[in-house]
C-alpha cells in the first residue's frame, strides 16, 4: 500500500514517489498518446503490468514498444459499446487498477456507434458500460480523469434530452460529460462503501495541459487559440499526468478529486481539490446512473472478483 502523504508533502509529490507497482495489473484507457501514455509510462516502469485499451491497435503497440516492461495491447473503442463489451468478455483476471483516461474535447457534432451525442457517449457512457463490465475483477480501485470544465456553463446533467439536439455546443457538451464523470464517481464509490468493497473510486484532472486534445477543437479561432495557449502557458503532458498517478497509488478516500494545488488549479503539483456543487449531488449521481444503465444496457455488479 502506498504511503499516505499530507498536504505538506502532496505539494510536492512528483512521479519520483510511485511506490513499486510491481505483481499489479493495471489498464488504462487511451493509453497511446498525451497523458494516457505518460501514466502508462510511469507505471510501467515501476513494475505495473500495463494493458493499453487504444482504438488503434498499431498505435497502441508502438507507444507500448516505446515505454518498455510489462504491457500488451488490446482494442477498445469507447464511442461502441459493442466494442467496450468485447473488451470486457475477454477480460478473465485480477485487475489492481482501471484508469479511466481516454475522451474527446469540444468536437464538432457527432455521434457514436449507438447514437448518443459524441462527447457524453465516449467519455461517460464507454467508460461507465466498461467500469461495471470490468468490476468483478477490479481489486484496488478505479481512477476517473475528469476537468475543471465540469464547472462551465449550465453546470447540469441534461437529463431531458443528454443528446442535446438541437442545441448542441461543442463546450456544452464537453462540461456535461465532465461532470457526469464526476458523478458517477461519487455513484460508483456509494454503492461500493454499501456493498462493503474495499474498492475505491476516484477522480483527478490535469489541470491545464498540453496534450493533443485541443487540435480537435471544432471551432477553428478556438483551435489557434488554444495552441499559442499549449505553448505559453500550458504544463507538460508528464506534469498533467500526475494527479492521475497520484489518484492510482496514494492512500486516499473513496470519491476523492485530485488537481494540482497552482493557481486556479492550471498546474502544480497534485493535492486534494474541491468539486463543484453540481459535481457533489447524490440525487443526480442517482439519477446519472439509473438513466446511464438504461443507455448502455449495463447494470451495476459489486467488485471483489468475478461472479
Amino acid at each position: 500500500m502506498a504511503e499516505t502523504t499530507g498536504a505538506r508533502g502532496a505539494r510536492k509529490w512528483n512521479v519520483t514517489h510511485l511506490p513499486d507497482q510491481s505483481g499489479r495489473t493495471a489498464v488504462i484507457t487511451g493509453a497511446n498518446s498525451g497523458l494516457g501514455l505518460v501514466t502508462a509510462e510511469a507505471l510501467a516502469r515501476a513494475g505495473a503490468h500495463v494493458v493499453f485499451a487504444v482504438r488503434d491497435v498499431a498505435r497502441g503497440e508502438a507507444a507500448a514498444a516505446r515505454v518498455g516492461g510489462s504491457t500488451e495491447v488490446r482494442r477498445l473503442d469507447l464511442a461502441d459499446l459493442d466494442s467496450v463489451r468485447a473488451f470486457a468478455a475477454g477480460w478473465d483476471r485480477p485487475l489492481d487498477l482501471l484508469v479511466n483516461n481516454a475522451g474527446v474535447m469540444m468536437l464538432p457534432e457527432g455521434r457514436t456507434a449507438q447514437g448518443f451525442e459524441r462527447q457524453f457517449g465516449t467519455n461517460h457512457l464507454g467508460h461507465f458500460a466498461l467500469t461495471n463490465l470490468l468490476l468483478p475483477y477490479v481489486t484496488d480501485r478505479v481512477v476517473t480523469v475528469a476537468s475543471s470544465a465540469h464547472r462551465w456553463g449550465s453546470r447540469r446533467i441534461h437529463f431531458e434530452d443528454v443528446n442535446l439536439r438541437g442545441r448542441y455546443r461543442p463546450a456544452r457538451a464537453y462540461a456535461q460529460s465532465k461532470l457526469a464523470n464526476l458523478l458517477f464517481t461519487l455513484e460508483l464509490q456509494r454503492r461500493l462503501t454499501e456493498a462493503g468493497s474495499p474498492v475505491r473510486a476516484l477522480a483527478a484532472h490535469p489541470g491545464y495541459a498540453a496534450t493533443n486534445l485541443s487540435s480537435h477543437q471544432a471551432n477553428p479561432l478556438v483551435r489557434a487559440g488554444m495552441s499559442v495557449a499549449d505553448r505559453l502557458v500550458a504544463q507538460s503532458d508528464r506534469a498533467g499526468a500526475l494527479p492521475t498517478l497520484y489518484a492510482a497509488v496514494q492512500d486516499l478516500p473513496g470519491a476523492s478529486y485530485v488537481g494540482p494545488d497552482g493557481f486556479g488549479e492550471w498546474r502544480g503539483a497534485p493535492t486534494l481539490v474541491a468539486r463543484s456543487a453540481a459535481a457533489s449531488d447524490p440525487e443526480a449521481a442517482r439519477r446519472l446512473w439509473t438513466l446511464s444503465e438504461e443507455l448502455t444496457g449495463v447494470e451495476w455488479k459489486a467488485a471483489g472478483g468475478p461472479g
